[in-house]
């Protein structure tokens, strides 16, 4: 599993909709959840982005597939980095030469 920071913001529609904000949230953790996607937490946020969410994915094809059916509903634009924890980066940097 690999975890995801995703930074969310609103479309204009976003915006316009933004009372049924966590109801979304919730349909999108039923949706993901069977896909073997699992949202760790979110956030709202004041600032440059609207929700920042921790997502944990099997890969980042299945989280891509995700998050573009997301953004297809018109109500959120996305970008996704990937996190290492503290042994996955000790690990990373083992490999560097």
């Amino acid at each position: 599993m690999a975890r995801y920071i995703v930074l969310f913001d609103w479309t204009d529609q976003g915006v316009r909709n933004a009372k049924d904000t966590v109801e979304r949230a919730r349909q999108a953790r039923a949706a993901w959840e069977p896909r073997g996607i699992r949202i760790e937490a979110l956030y709202w946020t004041l600032g440059g982005h609207d929700i920042v969410g921790v997502v944990d994915a099997p890969d980042a094809a299945a989280l891509g597939a995700a998050l573009l059916g997301l953004a297809g509903a018109g109500n959120l634009r996305t970008t996704a980095l990937r996190a290492f924890d503290e042994g996955e980066m000790e690990a990373l940097l083992a490999q560097v030469g």
